[in-house]
Order: C-alpha cells, then sequence, then structure tokens
C-alpha cells in the first residue's frame, strides 16, 4: 500500500525532484469508462504536467498526490495546448487514468556485469527495448521486477523508506560478498546484509531470488545462504517474505569463455534433494518452507511438480514458482465438464515450449475424446536460443516457423499470450504474427489464460 500523503511532514520534499532532473508529461493511454478522469474530459494523449504544484515523477508520486480532495492539475492535451483544472473528489479516489509508462523520468538501469545476464545472451539487431537492464525499485515495487541494490542513491534509500515502498523484490544470488561480488561484478555487491538490515530496521519487506549457476554459488554457498536470510523470516518480523531458487538460463549467444555450466538432469535432481530436505528443516524451524524451486528445476530434472498446497500462499509465483502448477490445477477445473462433442468438426494445434508439453499431454488427450475435435499438441524446443528444452515464453517466431513448418496444424494454431511482447503481435525475435502466419499458411490465435484456452480449442469463444 501507498502511504498516506499527510502522514509525514517531509515526504513533500521527496516528491519535489532535483532541478537537474528530466521529467516527462505524463502521458495517458486510456481513460476508464464511467471514471472522474471521463468526466472532466481526459482522452487518450493528453498528458499530466503538474498535481497541486508538483511534478510526478513516475506512478508512485501520482498515486500519493491525488490523494488530496481537492486537485490543481496542469495539463496539456492531444492537440498541444494547456490547460488548468481543479478536480474536487473524495480523498481515496482514483481518477481512472491509465499511463502509457510508470516512469516519467529516467529508468535506473543495472550497473552490474553478471555473466548470466539474459539480456547480455540475446543476439544484436533486435528492437531497442530487448537490451534494457532494468534494476529501477520503483518497477520493482510495482510490478515485482528483480533490482539488486547496486545502483541506489542515498535519496533513493530515503525515499524508500518514507514512502514505505514495500515489499520490494530482490535479486541476492549469495549471502556471500565475495561470491555475489564475483557474480555481480560490482565491489557493492558486497552489501548485500548491511542492505537487508536497514530493511529490517525500516519495516520494508522483501521477497528473494537466487539464480543457481553450477560450481559458483551451489552446495554448501547455497545452503549458507538459505540459512541466513531465514534468519530475517520469524515469528516477530518477517524482513524477508519468501526466496525463489531460479536456475541459470543459456542461450548460444553467450560469450564462449563465461565459465557457466547449464542446468543437466541429474543436477537438477541433486538440488531438488537438497533444497527439499531444507524445506523440512524450515518448516520445523520458522513454521515455512521459505524457499521454493522454480517449476523449471522438476520439469527439467523429469519429476512431477509439488502439491499445491506445498507452495503455501504462492508468494513467488510470479517468478516461475508454481506457476506452471496454478496452471495445470486451472486445466484441471476447466475440463472436468466438456462436451461429448461439437457441432463443426475442426483439426487445430496448441504451441507450448518442450519444457512443459509432458505434463500437458493429459489435458490434450482429455480434448481429443470430444467427437469431431482433434487438438495437436506440439512441444517446440528453440532453434533461436539453441534451447532444447524451453520453457513457452521464450518460443520465436523462428522457432514457429522451424519447428512446425513439417506439421500437420489443422485450421489455425492456437499460442499462449506469454510468447508475445504485452499488448503487441511481436515475438522475441521481433517477427510479427502475421508473417509467421504467412510462413506456415494457418491462421493464428492467442489465448491467455487455461478458461480461455480450453474454450478457444473447443470453438466456444
Amino acid at each position: 500500500m501507498w502511504q498516506e500523503a499527510n502522514s509525514i511532514d517531509d515526504l513533500n520534499d521527496l516528491l519535489v525532484p532535483n532541478n537537474n532532473q528530466t521529467i516527462q508529461p505524463a502521458l495517458i493511454a486510456s481513460v476508464d469508462k464511467d471514471s472522474i478522469g471521463e468526466d472532466v474530459g481526459f482522452e487518450q494523449g493528453d498528458s499530466i504536467l503538474t498535481i497541486n504544484g508538483k511534478k510526478p515523477r513516475d506512478l508512485i508520486d501520482y498515486q500519493i498526490l491525488i490523494n488530496d480532495e481537492l486537485l490543481e492539475l496542469e495539463v496539456l492535451d492531444n492537440k498541444g495546448k494547456k490547460h488548468e483544472l481543479q478536480i474536487e473528489k473524495e480523498q481515496d479516489a482514483n481518477l481512472g487514468i491509465n499511463f502509457k509508462d510508470a516512469l516519467f523520468d529516467s529508468l535506473k538501469q543495472c550497473n552490474n556485469k553478471c555473466p548470466f545476464c539474459f539480456i547480455d545472451q540475446q543476439p544484436p539487431g533486435k528492437r531497442k527495448t530487448l537490451y534494457i537492464k532494468d534494476d529501477d525499485y520503483r518497477l520493482s515495487f510495482l510490478y515485482g521486477s528483480y533490482l539488486t541494490l547496486t545502483n541506489l542513491k542515498e535519496i533513493d534509500w530515503n525515499r524508500i523508506s518514507i514512502q514505505k515502498l514495500s515489499p520490494l523484490y530482490i535479486s541476492i544470488h549469495a549471502t556471500d560478498p565475495d561470491v555475489r561480488e564475483k557474480l555481480l561484478k560490482n565491489k557493492k555487491a558486497r552489501d548485500i546484509i548491511d542492505q537487508i538490515n536497514w530493511f529490517e530496521r525500516n519495516s520494508i519487506q522483501i521477497h528473494a531470488q537466487i539464480v543457481v549457476c553450477p560450481g559458483i554459488n551451489d552446495g554448501e554457498i547455497l545452503e549458507d545462504s538459505i540459512n541466513t536470510l531465514a534468519k530475517f523470516h520469524n515469528k516477530y518480523k518477517k524482513t524477508v517474505l519468501s526466496l525463489a531458487i531460479v536456475p541459470v538460463g543459456l542461450t548460444k549467444f553467450r560469450p564462449k569463455d563465461d565459465q557457466l555450466i547449464p542446468i543437466q538432469k541429474k543436477y537438477a535432481q541433486n538440488l531438488i534433494f537438497q533444497i527439499e530436505q531444507i524445506q523440512k528443516d524450515l518448516k520445523n524451524k520458522i513454521g515455512s518452507r521459505f524457499c521454493w524451486l522454480a517449476d523449471e528445476w522438476y520439469l527439467i530434472a523429469g519429476y512431477k511438480l509439488p502439491k499445491y498446497i506445498t507452495y503455501e500462499s504462492m508468494p513467488q509465483e510470479s517468478n516461475g514458482v508454481g506457476t506452471i502448477r496454478e496452471f495445470l490445477k486451472q486445466l484441471e477445473e476447466q475440463t472436468k465438464s466438456l462436451p461429448k462433442k461439437i457441432k463443426n468438426r475442426r483439426i487445430i494445434s496448441w504451441v507450448v515450449g518442450k519444457l512443459v508439453h509432458e505434463s500437458l499431454i493429459p489435458f490434450c488427450k482429455k480434448l481429443n475424446k470430444i467427437e469431431g475435435l482433434t487438438v495437436n499438441l506440439y512441444g517446440l524446443p528453440s532453434i533461436y536460443w539453441g534451447q532444447e528444452q524451453v520453457v513457452t515464453g521464450l518460443l520465436t517466431g523462428e522457432d514457429l516457423i522451424y519447428g512446425l513448418s513439417e506439421k500437420e496444424l489443422g485450421e489455425s494454431i492456437y499460442l499462449p499470450s506469454i510468447m508475445l511482447k504485452m499488448n503487441t503481435d511481436l515475438f522475441l525475435d521481433d517477427q510479427t504474427i502475421s508473417q509467421v502466419e504467412k510462413k506456415l499458411k494457418t491462421k493464428i490465435h492467442v489465448v491467455e489464460n487455461a478458461n480461455d484456452i480450453i474454450k478457444s480449442l473447443i470453438g466456444l469463444s
């Protein structure tokens, strides 16, 4: 939750940016129907310049500033004309305005040189946004993106404390200062325990993650990192809320001298055994498993995913921990009551990453029992990234063309939306849906969730 604007005397000082900061007008992308913003007359393409005389730097500032009952806004309309508006509303009422970007000033980018950074493992020449290394604490608070804390200045720490930007999502990788410095290639990475102590003193909670790199931060180092972080999670105070343990992802574009080792099946099996033993111990000691493995570990190992209940409150679902388990649960619900037949016969294809393919076979079999329906389930590797076992979200247009060209596709292909850039038809390799459709000579449909997938495959949406 955002802290009330009038609850701390010096909050306004943080809402006034430095004179040398470049702040763009807050560009409006859409206005909710029947909202205050619509009543006032805001339209797509308008921009908010100031609220009660202050320039919001980001969505956080905006939310705090509009808490006042009387608002004086300076607005630039979509024709370039300035207006001054007054709005009187209830204190907690939102304006119903959605912005093109969450940040109106510059993005804080990463100053580390992690050898496992996925951004650096991409080919050159693609859209510029693919190469932006986000390490911004505001996006961590707003959207759950992970940051390293190595680029924060005193004013940033002050703002986190005063505005109570909690929880944040922090990439730990190792609590040992030497190992963390080696992984991030940044001397400031050594301060991580002091920083967590600061969070504890200031009542800021965090979710943590460790990207496991074999031979570097695994084994005893990994166990020590888990136990060190677990000390910040007890019945009196839970500063570290949870810990996700993620496998390093390597592509064919990475530097060949990075000394990183891909995750193999046997390695995944051994690590699962290690972490599940730690989970049992922590459950007895602190009442929570505290640390969880990303679903990829179990898929790589060839194991079934853990039971839904073991994920407790799903604190790391957005980081791939329990995501597939939740999806399978939803599919189970959506396939409990299927029609015995459909009116118009159809042959279609459902495409996913090879890593999750086997888990979806039982649901595909259920669908194919429906008279008149044939669903071809294809789990593809990625020729683009050079990964045999790949998650669905990393499949590219090239992967679809290469993997499906000789397959029986039927009248159309159904793809999960996670394969595309949000609100666009762009794959990770900059190919568009229409370009892939042309190559494969069939129609592509994008589906969102389990309910949408099942209804679309059956032909009900």
